[in-house]
């Protein structure tokens, strides 16, 4: 495969999984305060395809490698904190509160999120974990794509 096929594809594999998330989210699975942090790596990596494809520098191959990487680093960590394996963010995982979050007892105003309770699974996996493996493999094409002359 060439380099702006295998960018293409990764580039497409961030824009799927960001499809899916919103997707899931507007079937009523509202995402938690990490689920959000996964998006945006996945935005930049859709930018950067469209940068990589337009502007051809092996940099931006690389800046997408870095991109995925993160989300994916992200998502291991998510699925760590849904498993108990390690703690969460205080502000989303019942060990403190953040002013966005209002009265927890309220049914007034915006609704928390749990970061350490899983709400979706396939096969064992979590959205966050799924998400991890995937934007693993989209990393390495990522990094093929960076390496191909």
């Amino acid at each position: 495969m060439t380099r702006q096929i295998l960018i293409l594809t990764a580039a497409s594999g961030s824009a799927l999984l960001l499809a899916g998330a919103y997707l899931f989210q507007f079937l009523g699975y509202l995402p938690c305060q990490m689920c959000l942090w996964q998006r945006w790596p996945h935005m930049a990596a859709i930018v950067i395809g469209v940068l990589a494809l337009t502007l051809p520098l092996r940099v931006w191959a690389w800046l997408g490698a870095l991109a995925t990487a993160i989300t994916s680093g992200i998502g291991v960590f998510h699925t760590g904190v849904e498993r108990d394996w390690w703690e969460g963010p205080s502000s989303c995982s019942g060990g403190g509160g953040s002013p966005l979050t209002g009265d927890l007892l309220s049914t007034d105003g915006p609704r928390l999120i749990m970061c350490d309770q899983v709400s979706w699974e396939l096969f064992t996996l979590s959205m966050a974990s799924w998400n991890a493996l995937f934007s693993a493999l989209l990393c390495i094409l990522w990094i093929t794509a960076a390496r191909r002359a």
